[in-house]
């Protein structure tokens, strides 16, 4: 039901929420990495911060960064609603490429990326510095509204999001896979 409120909220203010089978991979890639620390780019309603909750240790904290104060306080009601006592989220206003250096380096468990594709090259670059070895990197949109495949599609965002991934796929700090959960989250484990 609370899903349905934040989701609710989310169309309202124009914002699109992750797809409950994206949500689920969350969960999923939460609990399975036995998250105790995870940081969220990108807070919208809340959507993502119940399934990112939810998959996470009973003692783990969100961070979750969104340059949108009201959005925020719309995901603090939600995480209450949801159950979640306020001790288990730090919601802090501001762009996340001004917030992300002031996080601790190695201690995240998880990074999950919801935010401006204008930024996502330089918001990988952070996670691996945040994230510690084993830790989970999950980036939204993945697929570029199905675009990721076709070689003549060469907006701005479907060509950043391409070079993110081949980036990622590359390079040896981490062992990817595009899941075809929503509109695509491409996760990685660092190395």
């Amino acid at each position: 039901m609370v899903l349905r409120t934040a989701r609710s909220l989310a169309e309202e203010i124009g914002l699109r929420a992750v797809t409950a089978d994206a949500g689920a991979a969350l969960r999923l890639l939460a609990a399975a990495g036995s998250a105790r620390a995870v940081v969220e780019i990108g807070t919208g309603t809340g959507v993502s911060g119940i399934w990112l909750l939810r998959g996470m240790r009973p003692d783990g904290v969100l961070t979750t960064i969104d340059v949108e104060n009201e959005h925020q306080r719309m995901a603090r009601r939600i995480f209450a609603e949801a159950g979640f006592a306020a001790s288990r989220t730090r919601i802090i206003t501001g762009r996340a490429l001004d917030v992300l250096p002031r996080l601790a380096d190695s201690v995240y468990d998880m990074v999950f990326v919801d935010g401006d594709s204008a930024e996502i090259g330089a918001i990988v670059d952070a996670a691996l510095r945040l994230l510690r070895p084993g830790g989970i990197l999950a980036v939204n949109g993945a697929l570029a509204g199905g675009r990721i495949g076709d070689p003549a599609a060469r907006d701005a965002e479907t060509v950043t999001i391409r070079e993110v991934v081949k980036a990622i796929r590359e390079a040896d700090e981490w062992v990817p896979a595009l899941l075809p959960a929503g509109d695509g989250l491409l996760a990685a484990v660092r190395r």
